[in-house]
């Protein structure tokens, strides 16, 4: 009864993992093929609102590529109704990934929220984005 119990918390633990971990432990739990690769396009974190520092270290080069594209894509959004801005700034992605490697290496940045991050310094340092057409 007890190896049951053993068996089922081991499995639970590592399936609540595969997020994380990529599509080797997807198959584990019964990913396909299309679960695996929507896991390869996500970004760091369960979301973009909910991704740390804690995420960004532990993420690979592509998930933090495509973060900060979402990132870049969500600062970058309409803003209000003022007449003379219309869109956030941004951060070129080079800008970024930097801001994001020298902040989150500090261990008592593990708790900080990347998107917060990301629009203060924006806000400092960004270009406005154009508008589309």
């Amino acid at each position: 009864m007890m190896r049951v119990i053993a068996t089922r918390l081991v499995l639970a633990c590592i399936c609540s993992l595969a997020p994380l971990g990529g599509s080797l432990l997807l198959s584990g739990c019964g990913g396909s093929d299309h679960a695996s690769s929507a896991t390869r396009d996500a970004g760091v974190g369960e979301s973009l609102r909910l991704a740390s520092c804690t995420d960004w270290k532990f993420a690979t080069a592509a998930q933090r590529k495509v973060t900060v594209e979402q990132l870049q894509k969500f600062a970058g959004g309409p803003v209000g109704s003022s007449a003379g801005i219309k869109t956030g700034p941004v951060l070129s992605d080079d800008r970024a990934y930097k801001l994001f490697q020298r902040a989150c290496a500090r261990t008592y940045a593990r708790g900080f929220k990347l998107y917060k991050l990301y629009e203060h310094a924006a806000a400092f340092v960004g270009v406005p984005t154009s508008p589309k057409q």
